[in-house]
C-alpha cells in the first residue's frame, strides 16, 4: 500500500509546466522518480526502552553516526539521555549505543553533523515537560492489584529521578545544548549552550561555515539561523526568518532544518502549525549566505518535520513523517534547487499511530539511501528506531 497524494497534489490542473505539473495553488511539481525499498527493520538494541527523535549522518570516511534520545520509559519522562550508535557497513549492522549526555532532567531530540574540519557536533535540548505527566500519575487512583503495583513502582522511579536536584537547579538545566569531539567521537567536550535548537542540528556549507536553523527554545522563541565560523565552538545569531502575514512564528513555527543547494541557495524547512497550511512544511530561502531569508511559503507538502540532504548528483531530498493514516515516512526530490518538489516517495506506510517519524537520510557510495526514524510498534508500549535501505531506480 502506498501513501496517496494530498488533495492539493491530486487536484492537478490541465496545464503542464516544463518538467512538472502546475497545481491549483500555483505550486509547480517536479518529476517523480521510482524507488525500490530494499529492507525495513528495527535497529534498537534495547526494545524495553523508548527510543525517539533520531538523526543520521554520514562522515567523510563512510562511517554512519546515529544519535537519538534513549534510556526512556515513554514519550515524555525524566530519563531521556543522548545516545549514539555507529555503523561501518552503511547500516547493515550497528554497534552498541554510547551514552553521550545523561543530565538530571529529560535530554530530548538529538542532531549530529561532521564539520568541514572533521569535528563532530551533537545537539540536544532539555525539558521539564515530564513534570505535568508526573502530577497526573500522582493523582491517579487504582484498585489493589498488579497494575497498581507497577504504577506505584514507576512513580517511585520518577520521583527519585526528579529529586536528584532542587527545583532551582532543575530550572537552570533547561536549555539548548551542544557537545563537540575532535577525535572522531572518542572523547567529547562538556555540554555548552547554543542560541537555538532543532531536531536534526546544524548544516555544513561549502565555504566551511556552519549554519544552524532552529528555534530559540526557552528564551524568546525566535525562529532563525545561527552561524559558526570556528568549527562549532561558538555560535552567533545570524538572521531571524520573517513570518507570513497573520502567522504566529513563536507559537506555530517549529523544528527547522536547512541545506545548501547546488546553486548556493540556502533552503530552510519549517514545521508549521498556523491554520493556513497547518501541519505542512513551509520553505524559506536565502541567496546571501543566510543573512536574509524570504517569507516562508507553502510547497504543497503535508507532513513534518523535514530533513534536507543534497545528493551527489545535485538534487535535493527531503525526508519527513506522514502522521495521519496511512502513518509512515515519505521523501520528495527537487531537481531545480528547491523551486519544485516531486510527488511523495513512500519509505514506509505501516506504522500503527502518529507516535513516529522524524526521519533523516544519508546517501552511500553506491547510491543506496539509508533512512532512520522512530516508531511506536504494535505490541510494544515503547517506540523503537527503525531503518529503511532504499534506492531510486
Amino acid at each position: 500500500m502506498s501513501i496517496r497524494q494530498t488533495r492539493r497534489e491530486f487536484l492537478t490542473a490541465s496545464a503542464v509546466a516544463v518538467g512538472g505539473v502546475i497545481l491549483p495553488c500555483g505550486i509547480a511539481q517536479a518529476a517523480t522518480p521510482k524507488i525500490e525499498v530494499l529492507e525495513r527493520r528495527v535497529i534498537s538494541w534495547k526494545p524495553p526502552l523508548y527510543h525517539g527523535w533520531p538523526t543520521l549522518a554520514r562522515r567523510k570516511n563512510g562511517e554512519l553516526l546515529l544519535v537519538f534520545s534513549g534510556g526512556r520509559e515513554k514519550h515524555v519522562c525524566p530519563f531521556g539521555r543522548v545516545e549514539m550508535m555507529r555503523s561501518h557497513d552503511d547500516g547493515k549492522s550497528w554497534g552498541w549505543p554510547q551514552v553521550l549526555i545523561d543530565g538530571p532532567i529529560d535530554d530530548r531530540d538529538a542532531g549530529v553533523v561532521e564539520t568541514a574540519k572533521g569535528s563532530l557536533l551533537v545537539t540536544t535540548f532539555t525539558s521539564l515537560a515530564y513534570e505535568a505527566e508526573m502530577q497526573r500519575m500522582e493523582k491517579k487512583s487504582l484498585p489493589p492489584g498488579k497494575e497498581k503495583l507497577e504504577h506505584d513502582l514507576l512513580l517511585l522511579e520518577w520521583r527519585a529521578a526528579h529529586g536528584r536536584i532542587t527545583a532551582e537547579q532543575r530550572q537552570k538545566e533547561v536549555g539548548t545544548w551542544m557537545i563537540r569531539s575532535t577525535d572522531g567521537g572518542v572523547t567529547w567536550s562538556a555540554r555548552y549552550a547554543v542560541p537555538l535548537n532543532s531536531p536534526h542540528g546544524p548544516t555544513v556549507l561549502r565555504d566551511g561555515r556552519l549554519i544552524y536553523a532552529g528555534k530559540a527554545l526557552w528564551k524568546d522563541d525566535r525562529i532563525g539561523v545561527c552561524e559558526s565560523k570556528d568549527d562549532g565552538v561558538t555560535w552567533e545569531w545570524l538572521a531571524t526568518i520573517p513570518a507570513r502575514p497573520g502567522d504566529d512564528p513563536m507559537k506555530n513555527y517549529h523544528e527547522l532544518h536547512a541545506v545548501e543547494a547546488s546553486d548556493g541557495t540556502l533552503l530552510g524547512h519549517i514545521r508549521n502549525h498556523n491554520s493556513p497550511n497547518e501541519r505542512e512544511t513551509l520553505q524559506s530561502e536565502s541567496t546571501d549566505g543566510g543573512r536574509t531569508w524570504s517569507v516562508p511559503h507553502s510547497i504543497g507538502v503535508w507532513g513534518l518535520p523535514s530533513h534536507l540532504l543534497r545528493l551527489r548528483d545535485g538534487r535535493l531530498l527531503m525526508s519527513y513523517g506522514h502522521r495521519r493514516k496511512p502513518f509512515g515516512n515519505l521523501a520528495r526530490v527537487s531537481d531545480d534547487n528547491g523551486r519544485r518538489w516531486s510527488e511523495p516517495l513512500t519509505i514506509s506506510d505501516d506504522a500503527i499511530s502518529g507516535d513516529m517519524g522524524y526521519p533523516s537520510t544519508v546517501e552511500c557510495d553506491d547510491g543506496t539511501l539509508v533512512t532512520v526514524w522512530y516508531e511506536l510498534l504494535a505490541g510494544s508500549p515503547n517506540a523503537q528506531l527503525r531503518q529503511a535501505r532504499w534506492r531510486m531506480v
